[in-house]
């Protein structure tokens, strides 16, 4: 049973979704925090500095810190599964000086620089991520029928109109037409208003179009799975939810008054999730330390000694490791380069199975990841997007 809890605390919000009593994703909204979200955001901008030696551009969009656009992100969107993108074009010939922008918030920024920004609009539906100017149709690695993968790209070329593609999400398995069609026609509804404000907007720089905040992202991603109830104590936020999703089947109760996280028992799990050190089950524990650059997770024997011979001690502890940190990467909403130092196998078929096993037990997680597998140094290489960067996560 999947929970969403959203308990309200003066000027924040402690966000958590649980499953069968156990804290998966924790997220901290600070409404008096310098962070504000806008990853996902679109506006009209104004380019104002080109830098051709990193062929790149800023980009005002009426914040403080101007956005940052390279090369590639300024030139039409190539499927790089099949084709890579030009990037010989000079940013000069791409892009002038005072240019009207219509760009997108593909990464948020921080204190120290700016946010990065796209041409390359997508819109994130329930089913499908519409991607506008664009003409392939991506699947979605975490559906492995090959069967339903062929039906729902003709599914979805059969509904898109030309200079459209879109990606094709996990949650689209086994939809039918008739909803998949209806997520297609609200994306491109959504899009041609922002197109038409776009082409209207005499406003240079202007927000046009605000992404959904982290509630609503989860409520997207997981109404079509089994998010069976919807819990808050403010009854502001229960009225907006019970206004915005009055067509959706949704238990969404209000509990006025009622500290859910002392209600639902959740101060451990919670000092637990902040914590470096995690300790599993067979006595050994991995360390977390994130730097600018990346994360890096250490695993450790710790007091377990094993009972058979050295190898499968080691097995034995990066096995249990490898299933808890696709729990804590998840949890803590950790994202970027990740680099995990297991304790190094002499035996290959060992590492094989590590590194399956990682690719299997991230498939729980919603956001996307990559697992590069295992490098010379024996350390293995993997990415993760952050479901919300900008808020105050345990990462």
């Amino acid at each position: 049973m999947l929970e969403l809890l959203i308990n309200k605390e003066e000027n924040f919000e402690n966000i958590i979704l649980i499953e069968n009593g156990k804290m998966v994703e924790h997220y901290i909204n600070d409404e008096n925090s310098e962070k504000v979200k806008q990853e996902g955001d679109i506006y009209v901008g104004q380019v104002e500095d080109i830098i051709p030696g990193m062929q790149a551009a800023f980009v005002n969009f009426g914040k403080d810190k101007k956005g940052f656009i390279h090369v590639k992100d300024a030139i039409a969107k190539v499927d790089e599964t099949k084709e890579k993108p030009d990037l010989s074009l000079d940013i000069k010939d791409v892009l002038k000086p005072n240019q009207k922008l219509l760009i997108q918030i593909k990464k948020d920024g921080d204190i120290t620089k700016g946010a990065r920004v796209s041409t390359h609009i997508s819109l994130t539906g329930k089913y499908i991520v519409l991607m506008p100017n664009t003409n392939f149709i991506p699947v979605s690695q975490k559906i492995e029928n090959e069967n339903e993968k062929k039906r729902l790209i003709q599914l979805v070329k059969k509904n898109l109109p030309d200079d459209f593609g879109a990606i094709i999400r996990t949650s689209a398995e086994k939809k039918s037409e008739e909803e998949i069609k209806k997520d297609i026609d609200r994306l491109i509804s959504i899009w041609k208003d922002i197109e038409a404000k776009f082409k209207k907007t005499k406003k240079i720089p202007d927000l046009l179009w605000k992404s959904e905040g982290i509630v609503e992202r989860i409520i997207t991603d997981l109404c079509t799975k089994n998010l069976e109830k919807i819990t808050t104590n403010s009854e502001e936020r229960y009225n907006r939810l019970k206004e915005m999703y009055s067509s959706e089947k949704l238990n969404i109760v209000l509990e006025k008054g009622t500290n859910l996280i002392e209600k639902y028992d959740l101060e451990k799990q919670i000092e637990k999730s902040e914590n470096r050190k995690v300790w599993l089950n067979c006595g050994g524990f991995i360390t977390i330390d994130k730097t600018e650059a990346l994360t890096a997770i250490d695993v450790n024997t710790g007091k377990f000694t094993g009972k058979k011979d050295l190898e499968s001690t080691i097995f034995k502890v990066n096995k249990e490791a490898t299933i808890e940190i696709a729990k804590q990467l998840r949890l803590r909403d950790i994202g970027g380069i990740i680099i995990i130092d297991y304790i190094d196998m002499t035996n290959n078929e060992n590492r094989i199975k590590i590194e399956n096993l990682l690719k299997e037990v991230l498939k729980e997680d919603r956001s996307k990841t990559q697992v590069e597998g295992f490098t010379k140094l024996n350390l293995m290489e993997m990415t993760r997007k952050h479901i919300c960067s900008h808020l105050n996560n345990l990462n």
